[in-house]
Formats: structure tokens, sequence, C-alpha cells
């Protein structure tokens, strides 16, 4: 059954106001209500699981600013795409954990980027703790919504992320259903190889709002589908039983003749969206206002827009504003 409001889920913890995935971002995150928080999860060169929105850390790191990891800088192709700068999986854990953290977007979000070079890199381990101790803290039950990145290109390279994910989950107590997990992927057969392994959480497909599914186009070419045909009546039919929800591309919701919602929920799949943010630079054009692109905008109007299409959660920059929005 749909929730009267929306699971309001910290999108990388508190990243309008630090450095998304540092701890002081999730802390922040957990004292402003959020029901759960979303880290973003990609590996290490010795098997170590981190908390980064990418493998490649130029733009949320110090890396560049360390003489002795100049010659790792290396340009690679990632989920077909060609990337510059230094990736997590050339890094052992010990190096990776002398970097600082940084504000991805520092022109929009320019108080953020004041913590920047303080915290470190996080590990997935640490977060598990975390939430579990700031739930205690808070007095309430706080979940989290676990983002696998890139499991088919980590494989490829030797770092199969599945027996990683079942390690660290296993090890910190969050595999066998007592606290609230979500896994989400853009690519669904991490995501049932994980369900098979005995995880004990929802399993929610992350949909594109374009393009096609990294795993589908390795090992089906041209034939792989398409994100829009895999939320189609059709696609969504193949989805029950495999995957309990969707977690979609908040345009897809914004549209005037959407029915997404209601034809999932008719499936008994639940929807997810990202992310709503209150800048000018993220809103549709028609919600913007003066003041340039880190400006607010008419964001409220857009969120209304989301929470009338009854979502059962959405990841916010903001966990305060979202909290005051979609409970209030």
């Amino acid at each position: 059954m749909p929730r009267r409001s929306p699971l309001v889920i910290g999108h990388r913890g508190a990243p309008g106001y630090r450095p998304e995935h540092s701890r002081s971002s999730y802390e922040l995150a957990l004292a402003m209500g959020v029901d759960a928080v979303e880290p973003d999860i990609v590996a290490t060169k010795d098997g170590v699981l981190v908390l980064r929105h990418e493998n490649e850390i130029s733009g949320t790191t110090d890396v560049a600013d360390h003489p002795e990891f100049a010659a790792r800088r290396t340009t690679k192709r990632i989920d077909g795409i060609s990337l510059t700068g230094w990736f997590t999986e050339d890094f052992t854990w010990d190096e990776l954990a002398t970097l600082r953290t940084r504000e991805r977007l520092p022109k929009i979000r320019r108080s953020s980027a004041t913590f920047d070079d303080a915290q470190p890199i996080l590990r997935l381990i640490d977060l598990l703790d975390l939430v579990r101790q700031g739930s205690i803290e808070h007095g309430r039950e706080i979940g989290i919504v676990l983002e696998i990145k890139h499991a088919t290109y980590f494989e490829q390279i030797g770092l199969d992320l599945v027996p990683l994910i079942e390690r660290d989950l296993r090890a910190s107590g969050w595999a066998d259903g007592e606290l609230p997990l979500i896994v989400e992927a853009f690519e669904s057969t991490v995501l049932a190889r994980l369900k098979k392994a005995g995880i004990v959480a929802s399993f929610i497909y992350l949909i594109e709002a374009s393009g096609k599914p990294f795993d589908l186009v390795t090992a089906l070419g041209r034939a792989a589908p398409t994100y829009a045909a895999t939320v189609s009546s059709g696609g969504l039919n193949g989805l029950v039983g495999h995957v309990d929800g969707i977690s979609v591309n908040k345009r897809m919701l914004l549209a005037s003749d959407s029915t997404l919602v209601a034809d999932a929920h008719a499936r008994g799949l639940r929807v997810f969206t990202w992310t709503c943010r209150p800048e000018n630079t993220f809103l549709s054009p028609h919600f913007r206002s003066g003041g340039g692109k880190g400006a607010f905008g008419d964001y409220e109007s857009e969120w209304g827009v989301i929470a009338r299409s009854g979502v059962d959660g959405v990841f916010v920059d903001h966990p305060d504003l979202g909290v005051a929005f979609f409970r209030g």
C-alpha cells in the first residue's frame, strides 16, 4: 500500500549543506529527521567499499593536491563513457584514507564548500554503524538506501561488488531484516544476485529518463531494452516478482500526462523519485526564479506535483526542507 506521505531520504546525507558522503553530511541528515539516507558505493583496489558519487574522485576529494598520486591520473571508459581523473579502484583503502572530501558543486553550494578538506572518506561499514547508532540517539528507526554504482564495470575488472556488499552487510548486522534496508541500482542483474544471496531488503530498480542499462547492453548489445521500455505497461509487468519497485528521474513524474506511479502501484510496485532540490539550476524551467543558479526557486510548486503523484519515496539534498514539505 502507498504511504500517506513519502519516505524522505537524505540523498548522500545532506549535501545541500555539507560535502556529500561526508560524516557531517550524514549526521546532519539524521538530525534533520530523514527516514533514511542514501550512500553510493564503489570499491578500492583491495576490495573495500567506500562512499563516493562515482569511482572517479577528482571532483569530490583533494586527490589532485597529492603529488604522490599524480601518476595515478588516467583515462578510462566507465559504462561506455570516457572519463579522465583518479579512480577508487587504483587506490588501496589506506591510500584513500589520506584524502579529504570536497563539495562537488562549489559554484552552486558555496556554503557547503567551506567544509572542504576537513573530513576523510567514509567506508560503507562506517555508515552502517553511524546510522545504527543514529537511530538509537534520535529515538526512531532510520534506514539505508544503498545505491550500487557500476557493478558490471567493477566485475569486468575483477572487483565483483556482490560478495563485498554481502560481507559488509552481514558483518554489520544489516543483512537479515532487523534494520530497514533498501538496495537500488541502475543495473537489475546485481539486484537479482543480492536477492539470491539472501540479503533481506527491498530491491529498487533505478530508471534513467533516457538510455539503456549498461549490464543489459553488455549482455544483449543493441537488443537491450531502454529504460523507457522498462517502465511501459509491458515492461512494468516484467518487473513484478523480480524487484519491489522503481526509482525514477523526477522528470518522468513532472510530465503532465504521467501515469507512471499509478501504473506501478497497480502492479504492486513502489515508486521513488530523484532528486528534489530547491536551487534554480535543478528545477524545471517554469519553477525557476531570479538570483542565479544557486538561488532557491519555486521548489514547493515542483515538489507539490511530485507529492500529488502519490510517490512512495523522495530523495532530497536539503533534508530539513524535504521533511517540512513532504510531511507537512
